[in-house]
């Protein structure tokens, strides 16, 4: 299967602090990926700087998008070229309603695919379409409506961050068959998570800590680290396996 993003050495530093170090990565077209790895080895950096966001473009190294440098691409043109992100914390659009929010995101801008989106988040339509994207909703169901309007925007990559992030129990399993539709329908999608439940959907998974690649493989071999069974390594960055262990 064909890599469809690369990216080769990637080196970031903030105040002099290394946040990531040398980092390259493979991700193979049409297959669901996790970045895992305890809270400050570099994750949501790692996404940021694939999505090309304001005050992570100073970085070493090159991104390379279907054999094509976007290095120096901003996040407009690289979502003209099929790359896309969920956010952690999803953005308000104060005034915007839902109906507006994803007849913008739609590819084909009909109703009946606003409608399928919606519905793979257990959302309906009629209910929500004249709701406003604002406070009014709430964390979990500003999540659902972004991964809806991904979904119907039918991205070539997808990256998520935290995709569980502020969702209910009984709503995971939306999250989860959106993440399945994505791939079905030819979507790479690179999940950032540190939740034993996200890892299971991937079928390939790299371990980052400090910044750095400790190992990758099938998530059977990377859910070992969920275990508590940290891989031996000269970082002084070990892991809070307490807090890990609630998503166990």
């Amino acid at each position: 299967m064909d890599t469809i993003l690369k990216t080769n050495n990637l080196t970031l530093s903030f105040n002099g602090k290394k946040i990531l170090d040398n980092l390259s990565l493979n991700f193979r077209e049409g297959e669901i990926h996790a970045v895992v790895g305890p809270n400050g080895a570099g994750k949501s950096t790692f996404a940021s700087i694939v999505m090309g966001l304001e005050g992570y473009r100073k970085f070493e190294g090159d991104i390379i998008f279907k054999d094509i440098s976007i290095k120096k691409l901003g996040v407009y043109e690289r979502a003209k070229l099929g790359i896309t992100m969920g956010w952690q914390e999803p953005a308000r659009f104060e005034g915007l309603k839902i109906r507006q929010f994803m007849q913008a995101s739609t590819k084909d801008k009909k109703e009946d695919s606003i409608v399928k989106a919606l519905s793979i988040l257990g959302i309906d339509y009629r209910e929500y379409s004249e709701r406003a994207i604002d406070k009014s909703l709430s964390g979990g169901e500003r999540k659902k409506f972004e991964l809806a309007s991904i979904v119907a925007m039918q991205p070539e990559l997808v990256i998520l961050d935290e995709p569980d992030s502020g969702i209910d129990v009984a709503s995971l399993d939306n999250i989860f068959s959106a993440i399945k539709h994505l791939h079905s329908n030819g979507a790479t999608v690179i999940l950032i998570t540190h939740s034993l439940e996200v890892l299971k959907n991937a079928q390939y998974a790299y371990l980052l800590c400090s910044g750095t690649l400790l190992d990758e493989g099938k998530v059977s071999k990377i859910r070992k680290y969920f275990e508590g069974k940290c891989l031996s390594c000269a970082h002084k960055n070990i892991p809070l396996f307490s807090e890990l262990e609630k998503n166990i």
